[in-house]
C-alpha cells in the first residue's frame, strides 16, 4: 500500500451504485447467463492502458460449467470488481492494467468462496472491505490514510480470516466433543467392568 489512491468514500459510493449490467448473471458454458466476463475484463484492461491480454491470460475468464456454483460466484464477483476498476480515476492514469489483470485472474477466488457477491454491494462493511482489497492489489491505500492505518482497518474487515477463525473454532469444538464422547465411552466401559467384577465376586461368595 505504498501509494495513495482515491478516497474510500468515493469508491464505496461507486460500488454501492453498481449498475444492473454488472450485476447480471455471468454467462456459463451451457449457454445460460447474459454477460461475458471475458469480454468485460478484456475491455477493462484496454481502458486501463494495457496491451490486449493474450489468450493464455484470458483462460481463467472462460465461462464456467453450468452447474459449477463456486466458479459462477467468482465470475459474479469479477464483474463487480471490473465496475469499480473501470472508474476514470484508474483509467486516466494508464498504470493499473497489469495489476488489475493479475487480481482478476486469481486474486478474488477465496473471497468469492466465502461471501455472496451481492453482499459487497449491499453491506457497508463488505463494500469497504472490497474497496480496500482492490486498492491493496494495486499497491494503494485510501486517500488520507497511512499504510499502518490502512492495513489495520483491512485486517479488521477480513472476511477470509474471519471465516478461517470460525472454521478453526468449529473444528476445535468438534474435537472436544469427540474427546468427551470417547472419555464417556471409556468411563462407561470401566463402570461395566467393575460391576461385572463385583457380580463375579458376589457369586463366588
Amino acid at each position: 500500500m505504498k501509494n495513495e489512491g482515491p478516497s474510500l468514500e468515493y469508491l464505496t459510493h461507486r460500488l454501492a451504485e453498481c449498475p444492473p449490467d454488472f450485476m447480471a448473471e455471468p454467462m456459463d458454458a451451457g449457454g445460460g447467463g447474459v454477460v461475458s466476463v471475458a469480454a468485460v475484463v478484456y475491455d477493462l484492461i484496454l481502458d486501463l492502458g494495457g496491451p490486449a491480454p493474450s489468450a493464455a491470460a484470458m483462460k481463467s475468464f472462460a465461462p464456467p460449467a453450468e452447474n459449477h456454483a463456486p466458479a459462477r460466484r467468482r465470475h459474479a464477483l469479477l464483474l463487480i470488481a471490473a465496475w469499480v476498476l473501470h472508474d476514470t480515476w484508474f483509467c486516466e492514469r494508464r498504470a493499473f492494467a497489469g495489476a488489475s489483470l493479475s487480481l482478476l485472474s486469481k486474486g478474488l477466488d477465496d473471497l468469492a468462496e466465502m461471501v455472496v457477491p451481492a453482499r459487497f454491494i449491499d453491506d457497508p462493511d463488505r463494500r469497504e472491505e472490497f474497496v480496500r482489497l482492490l486498492l491493496k492489489a494495486l499497491n494503494m491505500r485510501p486517500a488520507g490514510e497511512t499504510e499502518v492505518a490502512a492495513e489495520d482497518r483491512l485486517a479488521s474487515l477480513d472476511s477470509i480470516e474471519r471465516t478461517r477463525l470460525i472454521r478453526v473454532a468449529r473444528e476445535a469444538e468438534r474435537k472436544r466433543a469427540e474427546e468427551r464422547r470417547a472419555r464417556e465411552i471409556r468411563e462407561e466401559a470401566e463402570r461395566k467392568k467393575r460391576a461385572a467384577e463385583a457380580a463375579a465376586t458376589y457369586g463366588r461368595e
